[in-house]
């Protein structure tokens, strides 16, 4: 009998099953393929990452600095307007590498992490659950008093369990190409339905190319044309999908849901690594295996925490669809030195931003 049996060791299953370990917990943490793979998600992320990973790891997995962003309402020709800091705001890192690296503390922590093992059932019972798993060796059933879902945004445990689903799943693809690009600032382009298309310089590991897409439309022709527009060549493409909108519950009788199978997640950029580990810190805190009643701790703190920053990353989002020249006037009074966390959307109402807004008027 496991204490938790975690599904998936992407960022929130790992750093979930780290945490759970470090408090003492038997934990057993299922990934169904390779750590790390394969990669369906951007390696550009607030300076905030290194908080959740072991001693030496922005050594080994920072590829670049990031200072700014330049948004443009057309294509690569078109105009931009800068938004920047004169300090670092971001960093891009190997994401590969980052999975490996929060697997690895996991399993230091004394959480039992197992790749190439795929769940396919998982059923709550009145005092434990049970995780059928298919393994190299054949097909087995564990035990354990607590299920944790992070399985990312097509999330089998949440299938299984008949949780709610995400409000929306955008469709998101990325690419490499071989460039090299030391810049410290990011090109967006509006370009893209009720979304946005990236460029983002990785210094000597290359140029990350990508954009996310709402629902019906054609996302491959899409980036196809974005890439075309850049006249560069990439190599395969990156795919998956980006949970948006979390349910009105993320837990069920004995199981709980974390990271992108909780639709923890920005709607305005769709980057969920920091949220979902937050999120894990959260449910590694309050609940206690024991206790399913502790499930419901778990809901108010994450939501404490993530909601009003959710809800604001949503009217964030809106502003990608209004028209053309409202996006350019809106751009152009706003460019400029910010003071604002890429992962914090109410630092846009804070004192500092506020007083830089009213000092351009």
């Amino acid at each position: 009998m496991y204490d938790f049996v975690v599904v998936g060791a992407g960022p929130a299953g790992a750093r979930f099953s780290r945490q759970a370990a470090h408090a003492g917990h038997d934990v057993l943490c299922l990934e169904r393929g390779e750590v790390g793979r394969p990669l369906a998600c951007s390696g550009h992320v607030s300076t905030d990452i290194w908080k959740f990973t072991p001693e030496g790891a922005r050594e080994e997995l920072l590829q670049n600095e990031i200072s700014g962003a330049r948004f443009h309402v057309g294509g690569p020709g078109s105009d931009s307007q800068l938004f920047y800091k004169d300090e670092t705001i971001s960093n891009v890192i190997d994401r590969v590498g980052l999975d490996r690296t929060l697997a690895r503390a996991a399993r230091e922590a004394g959480a039992d992490l197992r790749e190439n093992h795929s769940v396919v059932g998982v059923k709550e019972n009145e005092d434990h659950a049970t995780v059928t798993v298919r393994t190299p060796d054949g097909t087995e059933t564990v035990r354990t008093r607590m299920v944790a879902g992070c399985d990312g945004p097509v999330s089998r445990v949440r299938r299984e369990l008949a949780m709610p689903e995400p409000g929306e799943k955008l469709q998101g693809i990325l690419a490499f190409s071989d460039e090299r690009d030391p810049g410290a600032h990011v090109d967006v382009h509006l370009t893209v339905p009720e979304f946005f298309a990236w460029r983002i310089p990785r210094g000597e590991a290359g140029v990350e190319y990508g954009l996310g897409a709402a629902p019906g439309e054609n996302a491959t022709d899409l980036f196809d044309r974005f890439l075309d527009e850049y006249g560069v060549e990439t190599g395969e493409n990156c795919a998956g999908m980006i949970p948006i909108g979390p349910a009105e519950r993320v837990t069920s009788d004995r199981a709980f849901l974390v990271g992108d199978a909780a639709a923890q997640t920005k709607p305005f950029t769709g980057g969920g690594i920091l949220y979902g580990m937050t999120a894990a810190d959260h449910a590694a805190r309050e609940i206690d295996p024991r206790r399913p009643e502790t499930l419901e701790k778990y809901e108010e703190a994450w939501r404490g925490d993530l909601a009003r920053e959710i809800r604001l990353g949503h009217w964030v989002r809106r502003a990608y669809s209004l028209p053309e020249p409202v996006q350019k006037a809106g751009l152009g009074a706003l460019s400029g030195e910010i003071g604002v966390h890429m992962d914090k959307p109410s630092t846009l109402f804070s004192p500092e931003s506020l007083k830089t807004l009213l000092s351009r008027s």
